[in-house]
């Protein structure tokens, strides 16, 4: 799993302490870091919708956009694509994607000092000793004061949701979850966008993370 970061974009994979940066001037630069979940939890990274651009970050994303061959999202060119969703699938949008950590207080401290997302709401269940943390892009404030009706808006956001297995943080036989870093790989990345890739870099070193690979640094003809 990786985390991209560029001025128009920011992927990080999912270790919470180290992330490789590559990056393919003019485009937009990506960030990826490694899981350490059997060391020190997750740290996962939840998307963040663009909702602006000034020119360069605009600029950038056509650039990145030329590397790729032409326009093919015509549904000739990608069997097994419907462009005509059922009716029944209207008002159907991506809410949360849901990952295991090992250490909630690790991601915790990792999604909200360094990435600076807030908690929207934490369930717990203690039959059956797990955790639930919806973390995001939303100012809390506006969140109901009412306990089920916080979870209800919640639900109507965009979260990524940490799931905690009580008792795994202390757990020395615990060897953590799969991140999809090495093989059998397979999920991949979230995209964080950020104002200056180059700021938020030079922040996250201030705060301790460890870098793999720093910008520009090596050859890449991909931002992953």
């Amino acid at each position: 799993m990786a985390v991209v970061i560029s001025a128009a974009r920011l992927l990080l994979p999912i270790r919470h302490s180290r992330l490789l940066l590559s990056t393919c001037p003019p485009a937009p630069f990506a960030v990826s870091a490694a899981n350490t979940s059997s060391e020190s939890g997750h740290a996962f990274l939840a998307p963040k919708f663009i909702t602006s651009f000034d020119q360069k970050q605009h600029h950038r994303l056509r650039a990145f956009a030329t590397m790729a061959s032409q326009a093919k999202e015509i549904p000739a060119n990608n069997p097994g694509l419907n462009d005509k969703p059922d009716e029944a699938t209207k008002g159907y949008f991506l809410q949360q994607t849901m990952l295991r950590v090992k250490d909630p207080k690790i991601s915790l401290d990792f999604y909200s000092r360094v990435l600076g997302m807030k908690l929207l709401k934490r369930l717990d269940f203690p039959d059956m000793k797990f955790s639930l943390y919806f973390m995001g892009y939303e100012d809390t404030d506006a969140a109901p004061a009412d306990s089920a009706e916080r979870t209800v808006w919640t639900f109507q956001k965009v979260v990524i949701e940490l799931t905690h297995n009580w008792g795994t943080e202390s757990d020395p036989d615990f060897k953590g979850y799969h991140n999809g870093n090495s093989e059998p790989r397979g999920f991949g990345h979230f995209g964080i966008t950020v104002d200056d890739t180059y700021k938020a870099c030079e922040r996250f070193a201030k705060l301790g993370v460890e870098f793999v690979k720093k910008p520009d640094d090596g050859m890449c003809p991909f931002w992953f």
